[in-house]
C-alpha cells in the first residue's frame, strides 16, 4: 500500500474508526489526584534527567533545573510529571540501577514535595521503581511493559499504583501491527494481575517509536481505536518522535505543529492520557479536540 492510500476499509474496521473515545472505564487514583476517564485528555509533562535524551532536552542529575521546568509545565496545564532516567531513544548507552537512581531519587523527592500534581516515574527497574516510589512518586511508566524486570510487577502491586504498559519489542516484524501489539498488551494485562495490580490501575500504551517502522507508527495511529478493545485507558506517546521527523525533515525541537497533528488525531482514536514535551501547546490542542470528540 502507498503512503496516504488506505485502500478499501472493510465495515467492521470503519466502526472501529467510528467509535466514540468516550469510553468508561472505572476511576483511577493517581496520588492525590482521581483520573476520570472519558471525560477529557490527561496530560503528562516529560522531564528526562538524562545527558542523551533524542530531544536534546535531558537535564542529567539537575534537580533545581527539572523544578523549574516541572513548575512551568504544572503552570501550563500539565496533569502529570514523567521523569526518567534513561534514555530509550535507538543507540542510548544503558546505565546501572545506580546511576538511574543518582539521576531521578532526588528529583523525584524534590518534585512530590513541591508540586501539585502526580510524579510518574519512567523506568523499567524494579529497585528504581521502589525507591522512587518511596520517595513520593505515584506511577510506574514501564517502556518493556513488566518484560525486562519482572520484580518491577511485585513493586508496583506493593504500592498500589498506577502503571503504563508500553509495548515494545527489538524487531519491526508483525503479521498485523495493531492486533499483534493488543495480543501483546493484553498478555501484559494478564501477567499485571497476576502480580497484584489492580484493574483499574492499568494503562497501556501501543509503543510509538519502538520497535516499529514510521508506516508501521502511522499505522498505530490510524487505528487506535482498536486498543480500546483490551478495557484499559491508553496513554499516547508521539512528542517530537522520529516519525514525525522523516515526515517533516524537521529536527525534534521544531516538530510542535507534527507533533500536534498526532496528538489532535490519537484523540479522536480515544488516547486517554498525551505524554508531551510542549505541555501548553498539547494542552490547547487537547482541549480543542476534547471539545470536538468527547461532547457529551
Amino acid at each position: 500500500m502507498r503512503p496516504g492510500h488506505f485502500g478499501v476499509l472493510r465495515t467492521d474496521r470503519l466502526a472501529k474508526m467510528n467509535d466514540s473515545p468516550n469510553v468508561s472505564y472505572p476511576p483511577t487514583r493517581c496520588g492525590t489526584r482521581e483520573l476520570v476517564w472519558g471525560t477529557r485528555t490527561y496530560i503528562m509533562g516529560i522531564i528526562n534527567m538524562t545527558p542523551d535524551s533524542f530531544s536534546g532536552d535531558g537535564l542529567a542529575d539537575d534537580v533545581e533545573a527539572a523544578l523549574r521546568l516541572a513548575r512551568g509545565m504544572v503552570a501550563q496545564g500539565a496533569d502529570i510529571v514523567d521523569l526518567g532516567g534513561e534514555s530509550t531513544r535507538p543507540g542510548h548507552t544503558a546505565v546501572s540501577v545506580d546511576e538511574e537512581l543518582r539521576r531521578v531519587v532526588p528529583a523525584v523527592r524534590r518534585l512530590s514535595r513541591e508540586l501539585p500534581v502526580p510524579i510518574s516515574i519512567d523506568t523499567s527497574k524494579a529497585e528504581v521503581a521502589r525507591q522512587s516510589l518511596e520517595a513520593g512518586a505515584s506511577m510506574v511508566n514501564d517502556v518493556w511493559g513488566l518484560t525486562r524486570d519482572p520484580d518491577i510487577a511485585a513493586v508496583a502491586a506493593r504500592h498500589g499504583v498506577p502503571v503504563v504498559l508500553m509495548h515494545n519489542q527489538e524487531t519491526t516484524q508483525y503479521q498485523d501491527v495493531v492486533q499483534d501489539v493488543i495480543a501483546w498488551l493484553r498478555e501484559r494485562v494478564r501477567l499485571a494481575l497476576a502480580a497484584g495490580i489492580a484493574a483499574h490501575n492499568i494503562v497501556v500504551d501501543p509503543g510509538i517509536g519502538f520497535g516499529k517502522t514510521p508506516q508501521q507508527n502511522l499505522e498505530v495511529l490510524r487505528r487506535l481505536s482498536e486498543l480500546k478493545t483490551i478495557g484499559h485507558p491508553i496513554l499516547l506517546g508521539t512528542s517530537r518522535k522520529s516519525t514525525i521527523g522523516k515526515l517533516l525533515n524537521l529536527p525534534p525541537d521544531e516538530r510542535i505543529e507534527g507533533t500536534a497533528a498526532t496528538v489532535a488525531i490519537g484523540i479522536a482514536n480515544g488516547a486517554d492520557i498525551v505524554r508531551v514535551h510542549d505541555v501548553q501547546e498539547m494542552c490547547r490542542v487537547a482541549r480543542v479536540s476534547d471539545a470536538i470528540v468527547r461532547w457529551r
